[in-house]
């Protein structure tokens, strides 16, 4: 749940509540996969899993196996380690082809699978913003106990500071628990937009903002972007999900120096 001053307790995870926690994605192909993966992750490292639901084989055309899939690989967490599920489309970046309907079908699939699942679901869901009928899957997902992270990618470009606060208004408008997005720089000036408009959003914000600069360029926000209001971060155990994306222990590390007492 959110608390008055923004910061958001989901099981053992806090976000918005000083250091950013670490999200470690899980990019197995069938739900076994992702389930013995989810059970390998070293003890500590994680703070929150995101499963990639895209990346399981045929999952875009079967609910059946995205239901299978979260049960699996939150039987095998430990129980204070929080549960995202997350379909990406391709168009921000996902790993296999899906139009809105199926986008659709797939989110609805962890939503159903949340509804009185007495703690065997999902515990976040991430819809994307650009989503038609974004706010009613918002609404929906949150009756059935999800917390909801209203997402946008741009694997192209950095729009400027101003556009991207904009982006994350909106995001907070449809009645996002928890409101990111993730860009693509080209040059430092690009870098220096994204923690702008961090800072500039999570200053007044009342929820959790996390923003990600992609590639090597923007590996400074996945480190330190803590600093400037971003809740969470993201760092691989195995394959990453996303460019730039760094060993969730080296980047707890640096996570320690950053924001040590």
């Amino acid at each position: 749940m959110t608390t008055s001053d923004g910061v958001l307790r989901l099981r053992g995870a806090t976000l918005g509540g000083g250091s950013p926690q670490v999200c470690v994605p899980l990019v197995a192909d069938s739900p076994d996969a992702a389930a013995a993966a989810a059970a390998a992750l070293p003890a500590g490292v994680a703070d929150v899993v995101e499963l990639r639901l895209d990346h399981l084989t045929g999952s875009a055309d079967d609910t059946g196996l995205v239901r299978a899939a979260v049960v699996a690989v939150r039987d095998a967490l430990p129980a204070d380690v929080p549960l995202l599920a997350t379909f990406r489309s391709a168009r921000e970046g996902g790993a296999q082809p899906a139009g809105d309907e199926a986008y659709v079908r797939t989110v609805r699939a962890v939503i159903d699978g949340a509804a009185g699942s007495a703690g065997v679901g999902a515990d976040a869901v991430d819809v994307e913003l650009a989503t038609p009928g974004v706010e009613r899957l918002v609404a929906d997902a949150q009756a059935a106990g999800l917390v909801v992270v209203v997402s946008h990618h741009d694997f192209a470009a950095t729009p400027p500071a101003d556009d991207l606060v904009a982006v994350l208004r909106r995001q907070r408008a449809v009645g996002a628990d928890v409101c990111k997005v993730a860009v693509m720089p080209h040059d430092v000036d690009d870098v220096l937009a994204l923690l702008t408009a961090t800072r500039t959003f999570a200053r007044d914000a009342d929820r959790p903002v996390v923003t990600v600069a992609m590639g090597r360029l923007g590996l400074v926000t996945r480190l330190a972007g803590g600093v400037f209001g971003s809740a969470l971060t993201f760092g691989s155990v195995g394959a990453a999900s996303a460019p730039g994306q760094v060993d969730a222990a080296r980047l707890r590390d640096v996570l320690g120096l950053l924001h040590a007492p």
